[in-house]
């Protein structure tokens, strides 16, 4: 008598779990609208060193900078794109299965959560510091305000960042995995 009334709440308990799992392909949506986004700023990419290749003999040396800087940050944050989208797929979707595969990103084979956040979070910082680069060769035309909280901005990035390599340092082995 007692298996008749298991037989449905276990039922019920695999449909539920089996909803729950399924339900991270969701996300999947979310990954290809940050291709998108990607895309975008490949476009942006090359309409910048369009700009530069046309201005080769009319730019100034400080107009070169902050165009090629332009051109860093956007391939910092493109690279950042590729984290999100190939570590945010593997560690939360599914696996990509890329053992062997000749182009497999050194540290997908050991990415998790943990490990996903502290290279957003130095890829971050190295946005971060392009940007205030590009501030500090511009500063002459920027106001102090401007100057000092971009570097008080940056300087909570690092904080953060050292914030979480620090706690995933303190996390035991196993519960990382």
């Amino acid at each position: 008598m007692k298996s008749e009334t298991l037989a449905p709440i276990e039922t019920r308990g695999n449909f539920l779990s089996a909803l729950l799992f399924g339900s991270r392909w969701l996300q999947v949506p979310l990954y290809l609208g940050l291709i998108g986004a990607q895309l975008v700023y490949v476009v942006h990419f090359m309409i910048e060193l369009q700009h530069l290749v046309a201005g080769t003999f009319s730019l100034d040396e400080e107009a070169i900078m902050l165009i090629v800087l332009g051109l860093i940050d956007v391939v910092m944050i493109s690279n950042l794109l590729i984290m999100v989208i190939v570590g945010g797929y593997e560690t939360f979707v599914s696996r990509l299965n890329l053992e062997g595969h000749p182009d497999e990103p050194e540290w997908l084979s050991h990415v998790n959560a943990n490990v996903l956040k502290v290279k957003l979070a130095t890829a971050i910082i190295g946005i971060s510091s392009i940007h205030l680069l590009k501030t500090f060769i511009n500063a002459p035309n920027l106001a102090d305000k401007v100057l000092l909280w971009q570097t008080v901005i940056h300087m909570a990035f690092i904080v953060s960042a050292v914030a979480i390599a620090f706690i995933d340092k303190l996390m035991p082995q196993a519960a990382k995995h």
